[in-house]
């Protein structure tokens, strides 16, 4: 009983859709844009990684954090900056906002409990 994604091909945005079977599975109408318009596309997945593999992709945390730096809001926010870079993607204002709190000492709510 795989979910699968669709992909919009007016608005490009994607939609998820539970299916039974394949067999019996109808394009659904995009919850967008309400197009008909999709086709199926490939979902993203994730593999596991091994400690040298995360500082290989992510670069090494600052030896201050200690162990649970990755838990530490500043290390997440300079992951986030240099990602945000290295694709050329400008990085949304809310998250900016965030992660310069985040170095002040004020941590958004979601991570207040880590």
């Amino acid at each position: 009983m795989p979910i699968y994604e669709y992909q919009c091909a007016d608005c490009d945005k994607r939609t998820e859709a539970f299916h039974r079977s394949l067999a019996g599975a109808r394009r659904p109408d995009c919850e967008y844009c309400g197009s008909a318009r999709t086709e199926r596309a490939l979902s993203r997945f994730a593999t596991p990684k091994t400690e040298a593999q995360v500082v290989e992709q992510y670069g090494a945390p600052d030896p201050a954090a200690g162990p649970d730096a990755y838990k530490d809001p500043r290390q997440i926010g300079r992951w986030a900056e240099q990602r945000f870079d290295e694709l050329g993607v400008e990085m949304p204002a809310e998250a900016k906002q965030m992660i310069d709190a985040a170095r002040e000492g004020e941590l958004p709510d979601p991570v207040k409990d880590l």
